[in-house]
């Protein structure tokens, strides 16, 4: 089942409160949460952020509109003017870099925004075995995202690798972390380990690397040769037998 998400709503958990505060500036301003400027917020998934935007130095009624990265939120009536409320429930990874902005409606440019920033372990992933021939080229791909970026590592049979330039190659964004192997050789075979040091903890996942032994390529060129042969060999065997035929 989907869960849904609220938006337009007071979350179930305490409001932050906010107090008014006097603005010393004689122009028309607006805060969310008391911040007055763009600011992060630190949260974890599954939790709830309230969001609470004010009015600042107007004398009338001034709406209000709040927008989650580039889409419109869809506001309740009585939650449109000088003061509105939004609550994220529940957050969710793929909220980390989200900005929520609130907007004066009759001029856009006044406006705070609210990035979150979601913090969420590593939940590792990848093909865990991968059969491979001599003399080809392999790349293990550890998915490790997280936020904020871990620390990673690779291990073989339980050691640390060993790096050999020009026949190892480590690729890292901040969802994969990548093993490459150039040309590999029965040495390289073994259980390779991404190791993730999050500050929760340490999070595995084993990689088992088979080498194959190179098949047999035949050339290209023989083999049409060959076959070239046989086709002509047989063409004139019933040519010949059918010479013989007519003779008779």
């Amino acid at each position: 089942m989907v869960q849904r998400r609220s938006l337009d709503v007071p979350c179930r958990a305490p409001i932050l409160v906010i107090s008014f505060l006097a603005c010393v500036a004689t122009g028309l301003e607006l805060s969310v949460n008391n911040h007055f400027g763009d600011f992060p917020l630190p949260t974890k998934p599954g939790h709830s952020v309230s969001l609470s935007c004010l009015v600042h130095n107007s004398s009338q009624a001034e709406q209000l509109l709040w927008y989650r990265g580039d889409g419109q939120v869809e506001l309740k009536d009585g939650n449109k003017v000088n003061t509105s409320n939004i609550c994220i429930y529940p957050v969710n990874e793929s909220d980390n870099g989200v900005a929520f902005t609130c907007r004066l409606a009759r001029d856009k440019a006044v406006q705070v925004s609210v990035t979150l920033d979601v913090e969420f372990p590593p939940k590792l992933s990848g093909e865990e075995t991968l059969q491979v021939e001599k003399e080809k080229d392999v790349t293990l791909t550890c998915n490790s995202k997280s936020n904020p970026q871990a620390q990673t590592t690779w291990y073989k049979d339980n050691n640390n690798l060993t790096l050999q330039p020009g026949h190892h190659e480590l690729y890292r964004t901040s969802e994969v972390f990548q093993l490459s192997i150039r040309r590999v050789q029965q040495s390289d075979n073994g259980t390779y380990t991404c190791v993730v040091e999050y500050f929760s903890g340490k999070h595995t996942r084993d990689f088992h690397l088979i080498v194959e032994e190179k098949k047999p390529v035949f050339p290209k060129e023989a083999v049409i040769a060959a076959a070239v042969v046989v086709t002509v060999t047989i063409i004139f065997g019933i040519v010949a037998q059918k010479d013989t035929f007519l003779k008779v």
